[in-house]
């Protein structure tokens, strides 16, 4: 934004996929293994500049696994891994992931509650939580109000982040992860916790960003089709750590797919831009 794994079959390796300039994310039979237990498995994604990707899945179907290798915080257990055109395993991961922005439930975690949320969001400039002796350049305050503008919360700046209500603070979250005008922006579960009107003035404002051709690439991780914003132009399937489909959004999120996906026969319907699902 700008101003404003289940072991794959045996045999020879598939041919890597080639990256090229407009790729933010490629990943090639990719899996993930911890304590003998696979939570990715032939994970073959491309995510393009331009784009913007919805990742749905029941839980433990390996969504904030895969999240974690496209913001460079995990290593792929078999497979390749770029990111942003750097090698994840394979070069300084310090560098790459000030290139990302990301919002998840574990860094909001260590958000200090008593903090400004203008300070929340500006100490991503340096990627520390918690201000302490280092410095702002008045453009980053700046930067930083104005981001909080765009999402709606303006008038908290001077507010301590543990007095926001739940909506706000996921506001705030996003705001910080755009800090450093990012290539790549990462949202795990974002609405998560919201009542409707929350969920819906958020699904709002990230459609606003989603539709802003200067945005960065945007990946979206969720459990339910009525949380996708308008915009959104591509979806991925998880089940059990591997690909149920891919592609296009209105190609991919039908009612076939989704009862593979979450294991129950489920219809779809579309509304506009907006989606539902209930139980068939």
């Amino acid at each position: 934004m700008t101003g404003d794994l289940i072991p794959g079959a045996r045999g020879a390796a598939p041919a890597p996929l080639p990256v090229d300039a407009d790729l933010v994310v490629s990943l090639d039979g990719v899996g993930v293994r911890r304590s003998g237990t696979a939570l990715l498995h032939d994970v073959d994604w491309r995510v393009e500049l331009d784009e913007r990707w919805v990742v749905l899945g029941p839980n433990g179907a390996g969504k904030t696994t895969l999240l974690n290798l496209a913001a460079g915080r995990l290593h792929p257990t078999v497979g390749a891994a770029h990111v942003l055109g750097e090698r994840v395993g394979r070069t300084d991961l310090t560098e790459l992931r000030t290139r990302i922005g990301l919002s998840t439930a574990a860094l909001a975690e260590r958000l200090p509650a008593d903090e400004r949320v203008i300070d929340v969001v500006v100490t991503a400039a340096w990627s520390v939580v918690g201000r302490w002796r280092e410095s702002y350049d008045p453009a980053d305050e700046a930067r930083a109000r104005a981001l909080l503008g765009q999402l709606g919360v303006a008038a908290l700046g001077y507010r301590t982040y543990g007095t926001l209500s739940e909506g706000e603070r996921k506001r705030v979250q996003i705001a910080r992860a755009l800090m450093t005008d990012p290539e790549l922006l990462l949202l795990d579960e974002p609405a998560a916790g919201l009542d409707l009107g929350g969920r819906e003035d958020l699904v709002g404002r990230l459609a606003e960003l989603a539709y802003d051709p200067d945005a960065p690439a945007l990946v979206l991780v969720t459990h339910h089709v009525e949380e996708i914003p308008p915009g959104f132009t591509h979806a991925l399937l998880l089940r059990e750590g591997g690909v149920v489909a891919q592609g296009l959004l209105a190609d991919t999120l039908t009612g076939d797919n989704l009862t593979k996906t979450f294991g129950l026969p489920l219809l779809v319907e579309r509304h506009g831009d907006r989606y539902t699902a209930r139980a068939a």
